[in-house]
């Protein structure tokens, strides 16, 4: 439990700083864009782990699939691949996102 709370401490800080490195001016203070690129690094972390939490229960749960009725693994097989290409999908989103916002 303590874990978790650390993890979340950790998460609510990031997402304090964010709005401030946003609110800066382009012609103000010289940290503007250090703040920006630390906040964009929680973003793709965040997504990066997320994604990677998706992809291993993709692949669990077609892998049980597979298991439980040999028969149907090419239908299963050809929906989780679609499954991990939308999940990598919203990865890459996330980091032309950042790379546009820096």
């Amino acid at each position: 439990m303590k874990k978790w709370t650390m993890v979340l401490v950790a998460l609510a800080a990031a997402m304090l700083i964010a709005p401030s490195a946003f609110a800066q001016d382009s012609a103000g203070a010289a940290g503007s864009k250090g703040l920006l690129a630390i906040a964009a690094g929680f973003g793709m972390a965040l997504a990066a782990f997320g994604g990677a939490l998706g992809q291993g229960r993709i692949a669990s749960a077609a892998c049980e699939g597979m298991a439980r009725n040999p028969g149907a693994a090419a239908a299963i097989r050809a929906a989780m691949i679609l499954g991990l290409v939308f999940v990598e999908t919203l990865a890459l989103f996330t980091l032309v996102i950042i790379f546009v916002k820096i």
